[in-house]
């Protein structure tokens, strides 16, 4: 895309929406499962103030939006409400005219947290990755201010920690472009929202650490050939861009080790946003299932999409640091899921969407079992598009697969959008339930489903 282009990352659904808008008692079609009690919140760019796709905004990245979360309220079959709130940031407090929000700004961002949303020791989270501190919510979305961990956050965060279902602990790899231009650092919450542990990792370059994998005995780094521009920084844009000549390579930092206990092994050239999961093996190796792009930010420098990512499974070997690659499915997947209870574990199926680069094109549902090799697509409909799902597991089922997928989808025929519920079980029951929800939400980035039981209203 040049400067002279529409930018399509501020058009159709990828535009912001103007309005924070609160309703209640909203339409259900179909019957909500009535022990989901809790909330579904997702986060995403939403830019604030004068936006158009033309002049200087040709050159706006779609990772740089405001952020914005969209939430719905689930109780005993009924959505008490749905509720879409920026996260507040400087740049926000700015253009209202109001003083800064609350807490400490590590990296002097004045951007506000718009990559992940969810619940942890019992607070509600807005984050971000690249350095920002968290920003703490309200259980109705409201900001309360950055929060690092109750001072105990000595630098930067990511948007995209991992929980490990046995400890409760949160752990992260995190960078700082701005800040740390040799090193990245892994970070241990603990279960009560205190920062446990960190061990810097010098790297060669600084690469986007977009995400990272966990398995019950290593931390696994990303180096890949997606790094810094230095003209990209000066000129004040997004500063990555593709760089193959970097390499790509992966690092398995154990668990209670240091920098020097890293294994690191080349891995194809190629980008990953996201993982799916990762485990150890009986025989000593790694497993790790991921959504892998050919190239990132190279023709395209304004968004992800110039070409699909496919799923592939790596199989790591931390004593010949050796590795192989499977391809799972080589049609569109990003943004995959699976069962949180089996983080760090050994899985059977995992959930990605089917996403498209042309406008209109259906986002659909693939549910992939990856003990048969079968793959189960819902289609949502023409001109309708879903994004990330998010896998609620059943109280009391017996199924790895027992439970709902949870996830908004847009219609582009209406210009709106609904809240839905698959059964992860047999995606061709369709719509479980179906929620209308009061205004369009744009395409964003990741959500969870936060539980009254972990975050109490």
């Amino acid at each position: 895309m040049t400067t002279t282009d529409v930018n399509v990352y501020l058009t159709g659904n990828y535009a912001p929406v103007t309005e924070e808008v609160t309703a209640f008692d909203l339409t259900v079609v179909g019957e909500l499962p009535a022990e989901l009690n809790g909330r579904y919140l997702r986060n995403g760019p939403n830019p604030a103030g004068d936006v158009d796709v033309r002049s200087r905004h040709a050159t706006h990245h779609w990772f740089t939006g405001d952020g914005m979360v969209h939430g719905i309220r689930l109780r005993e079959g009924r959505a008490e409400w749905y509720r879409n709130r920026y996260v507040g940031s400087t740049r926000l407090s700015r253009l209202r005219g109001e003083p800064d929000i609350d807490g400490p700004n590590w990296s002097g961002t004045g951007l506000g947290p718009n990559t992940n949303v969810g619940g942890f020791a019992g607070r509600t989270w807005a984050m971000m990755e690249a350095g920002a501190t968290p920003v703490e919510l309200t259980y109705e979305l409201e900001t309360i201010g950055r929060n690092d961990f109750d001072g105990t956050l000595p630098g930067a965060f990511t948007a995209h920690p991992k929980y490990d279902p046995d400890s409760g602990e949160m752990h992260a790899m995190v960078y700082a472009w701005g800040q740390w231009l040799d090193h990245v650092q892994y970070v241990v919450v603990g279960p009560e929202g205190r920062v446990s542990r960190t061990v810097d990792i010098p790297l060669p370059g600084m690469t986007m650490l977009h995400d990272m994998a966990l398995t019950e005995r290593f931390a696994v780094v990303f180096d890949q050939p997606c790094t810094v521009d230095v003209d990209l920084a000066f000129a004040g844009r997004f500063p990555f861009r593709w760089n193959p000549d970097h390499g790509n390579r992966v690092g398995l930092l154990p668990r209670d080790g240091g920098a020097g206990d890293i294994s690191w092994i080349d891995v194809p050239i190629g980008y990953s946003f996201h993982p799916m999961n990762s485990y150890d093996t009986s025989d000593g190796g790694v497993v790790i299932d991921l959504c892998v792009f050919d190239r990132m930010f190279d023709a395209d420098i304004l968004g992800p999409f110039e070409n699909l990512p496919r799923l592939e499974r790596w199989e790591l070997d931390p004593d010949r640091r050796t590795s192989s690659v499977t391809v799972i499915d080589e049609t569109a997947n990003e943004f995959p899921r699976a069962r949180g209870s089996l983080s760090t574990k050994p899985y059977r199926y995992g959930y990605c969407v089917g996403v498209s680069n042309e406008p209109g094109e259906r986002w659909t549902t693939i549910k992939h079992d990856l003990e048969t090799g079968q793959r189960h697509e819902f289609d949502h409909g023409p001109g309708r598009a879903a994004g990330e799902a998010v896998f609620v597991a059943s109280d009391g089922g017996e199924s790895e697969d027992d439970g709902w997928l949870l996830t908004f989808v847009h219609d582009q025929n209406e210009g709106s959008a609904e809240f839905v519920v698959l059964d992860a079980r047999d995606l061709n029951r369709g719509y479980i339930a179906r929620v209308p929800l009061p205004q369009r939400v744009p395409f964003g980035f990741h959500g969870n489903w936060v539980s009254d039981r972990s975050v109490a209203a």
